[in-house]
């Protein structure tokens, strides 16, 4: 007997909002170490409303991850920032008639990838609650920075040697070869989910030989 509904397989077979948004006004990349899942996240946000005009996602994962983020994406097109954020995971099994009890992860990595692009456009705005910036702060941060080759992120894979702070330039120590298939990609990513935060006046990346 098959494991999905009947939802989940249409949604894997036709998914709804597939592509990239080139100039996003937030984006975001996660990923789940539960099963290698990745989920890249594309907003565009009308400045006046705050209303999500168009929001589109790319997969590398298993049909559950497929399906939960296009739901996801449906769930949240049209609707103000703000409105956005309410929205629950169980919000996503529910649309989909119900989940395998071990793919209901992947419902919670699509809202934690809405969630990151929706901060990722109000730092670049300006809208964002302003955190403590330190070093743990950086840290959280670059967790969600991935090697899409291998589905982890770069400081559980040991990329991140070091992380300083000081007068508000995050200066990082990285090991990754310059040839790496990704590395353009995850320098990007790192720019991305830093230099927006609140209080960071700069970015700057070493390389250990």
């Amino acid at each position: 007997m098959n494991m999905y509904s009947k939802k989940v397989i249409r949604y894997f077979t036709h998914p709804k909002n597939v592509g990239e948004i080139k100039d996003a006004d937030g984006k975001s990349t996660e990923g789940s170490l539960a099963c290698g899942d990745i989920v890249n996240i594309y907003i565009k946000v009308d400045p006046k409303t705050h209303v999500i005009k168009d929001i589109k996602f790319k997969s590398y994962g298993c049909a559950a991850n497929i399906a939960t983020t296009s739901v996801m994406t449906e769930l949240v097109k049209g609707k103000t920032i703000e409105e956005a954020k309410k929205i629950k995971f169980s919000d996503i099994t529910k649309a989909l008639g119900g989940l395998p009890p071990v793919k209901v992860h992947c419902s919670v990595l699509a809202i934690d990838g809405l969630k990151s692009a929706i901060r990722n456009y109000e730092e670049k705005h300006g809208l964002a609650k302003e955190e403590d910036l330190n070093e743990s702060l950086i840290r959280s941060r670059l967790r969600h920075v991935m090697d899409p080759s291998v589905g982890r992120d770069i400081v559980s894979l040991g990329i991140v040697q070091k992380v300083k702070l000081e007068k508000g330039i995050v200066n990082i120590l990285l090991k990754i070869p310059k040839d790496h298939k990704h590395f353009k990609h995850i320098m990007e990513d790192i720019e991305e989910k830093i230099a927006y935060i609140p209080g960071v006046k700069g970015v700057e990346r070493e390389f250990l030989d």
